[in-house]
C-alpha cells in the first residue's frame, strides 16, 4: 500500500470532492474570481483533478502545461502573491471542510506552495 498524500487524504474520490468544492469557494471569493470569467470550468476542474492527483503523489495523468507556461497569460494581467496567497487560503479552508487531518492539509499547503514561483513566474 502507498503512503502518499494522495492514498492518505482518501484517494481519487477525495480529490474529485476537493475540486469541486475548492471551486465553489474560488467562484464566490471576490479576491479571485475574476481571473476565472470566461473559463470552461468543466474543463478546469478536470484539469485541476488530474495536476492535484499528481501533485499529492497519485496516479500521474496530467498532461496540462507546466504552472509557468500555463500562467504566464494570467502574470502578464496582475496575477500576484495576494492572489495566490487566497488560492492557498481556499485550498485550506476545503481540506478542513472535508474533514482532512491539519497535519495533511499542512503537506497540501506545502506542495501547493512549492508552486508559488513558477505559478507567478518569478
Amino acid at each position: 500500500m502507498s503512503d502518499s498524500l494522495f492514498d492518505r487524504i482518501g484517494g481519487e474520490a477525495a480529490v474529485d470532492a476537493a475540486v469541486d468544492l475548492f471551486y465553489r469557494k474560488v467562484l464566490a471569493d471576490d479576491r479571485i474570481n475574476s481571473w476565472f470569467e470566461g473559463t470552461d470550468m468543466e474543463r478546469q476542474h478536470a484539469k485541476q483533478k488530474a495536476f492535484l492527483t499528481m501533485a499529492l503523489g497519485g496516479p500521474n495523468n496530467y498532461t496540462g502545461r507546466d504552472m509557468r507556461e500555463g500562467h504566464a497569460h494570467l502574470v502578464a494581467k496582475g496575477l500576484n502573491d495576494s492572489h495566490f496567497d487566497a488560492v492557498i487560503e481556499n485550498l485550506g479552508a476545503t481540506l478542513t471542510e472535508l474533514g482532512v487531518p491539519a497535519e495533511l492539509i499542512g503537506e497540501a499547503a506545502a506542495i501547493a506552495e512549492s508552486t508559488r514561483n513558477d505559478v507567478l513566474g518569478k
